[in-house]
């Protein structure tokens, strides 16, 4: 089947840690025999806009055309007004391609959705919406809502990357986690002296985006330090996702506050990569590991009680690769 994967998030030459779920799902659609091309819907914008929103890192100058691992990249430009949804909506929807698909798949709803649903419509082709987070999160409470529940609802397949997703008759598919093999350790155990030694906490984002809270994981090493702790904090923003590992890899706990995610799928790969977790109940996290109040005291003694016990977990089933391939097959099957 030739696929056409709509998004609004991919990897960057300049910045190659974005969207790197949707380019795992590239992957994953091209292991299943399907021939897939990319199409990354990006707003037009000068390089000091960049500066308003990290993930936006890498757009202003991002070419024409790339290649991101085996799949081509084809990136159209939209103009995007806040203050005016109805002209975003109507220059996405004018985006068009030469090449022929038989089914579009999209990434996110606003905008790019009004161009894969475009795009489907002019080849009568069906098409699949991805929701991730950010679109009924936030979408839903702002100025975009209508719209955004009507692209949603006028998907032929509606699927949600977790349960607390679920809306308009969704289907539930998670993003697997993709962690290669040099990577995948046995849980960490601490060996230094309680309360007396350096920790490494490694907050898995990018400071500067809000909904991460990277006030509320400063707070908790300010309370652990006044425990007796020596505590270092390590934050990602573009790294590879090599080095990214490697930061698991050293680190002594992974520490999720954020007030708004999906998965957040950096706790799972934190923990393929054998580093304790302690997370607020945020995503689906409290589906498969107990989570903690968003309490610099309570995340604290949690921190305490991974490094003094260890933490036994084991990921469930449905985020390992066949299990969601399979879930896609079956997808696409009935499509």
């Amino acid at each position: 089947m030739r696929i056409l994967l709509v998004t609004r998030l991919f990897p960057l030459p300049d910045n190659v840690a974005r969207g790197t779920f949707v380019a795992d799902h590239a992957e994953l659609l091209s292991s299943l025999g399907h021939e897939v091309q990319i199409l990354n819907v990006l707003p037009r914008m000068m390089k000091i806009n960049e500066a308003r929103r990290s993930t936006m890192e890498g757009v202003a100058k991002a070419p024409k055309s790339f290649e991101h691992g085996d799949n081509k990249v084809k990136v159209k430009r939209h103009w995007e007004f806040p203050d005016f949804p109805s002209i975003t909506a109507f220059s996405s929807s004018r985006i068009k391609t030469k090449w022929k698909p038989e089914l579009v798949i999209c990434h996110t709803l606003w905008p790019a959705a009004y161009a894969a649903k475009s795009i489907a419509k002019r080849h009568g082709i069906p098409w699949i919406a991805v929701v991730h987070g950010h679109d009924f999160d936030v979408g839903l409470q702002d100025y975009r809502a209508k719209r955004i529940e009507s692209l949603a609802r006028s998907a032929n397949r509606l699927v949600v990357v977790s349960n607390s997703l679920s809306r308009f008759d969704s289907t539930t598919i998670p993003c697997h986690v993709n962690v290669d093999e040099e990577w995948r350790k046995p849980m960490k155990k601490f060996k230094g002296l309680f309360r007396k030694s350096k920790i490494d906490i490694l907050f898995p984002s990018d400071p500067r985006r809000p909904e991460k809270n990277h006030i509320l994981a400063l707070r908790v090493g300010e309370e652990l330090e006044t425990r007796g702790w020596k505590v270092g904090i390590t934050t990602l923003k573009k790294q590879p996702r090599s080095m990214v590992w490697d930061r698991m890899l050293a680190a002594d706990i992974c520490l999720i506050t954020s007030t708004r995610e999906s998965g957040p799928l950096v706790a799972k790969e934190a923990i393929i990569c054998g580093c304790p977790v302690v997370g607020v109940d945020v995503g689906d996290m409290h589906e498969w590991m107990e989570v903690y109040p968003a309490q610099a005291e309570k995340l604290a003694d949690a921190i305490e009680d991974r490094l003094a016990n260890g933490q036994e977990i084991t990921l469930p089933q449905k985020f390992d690769f066949e299990k969601v391939k399979t879930q896609w097959t079956s997808m696409l099957e009935s499509m």
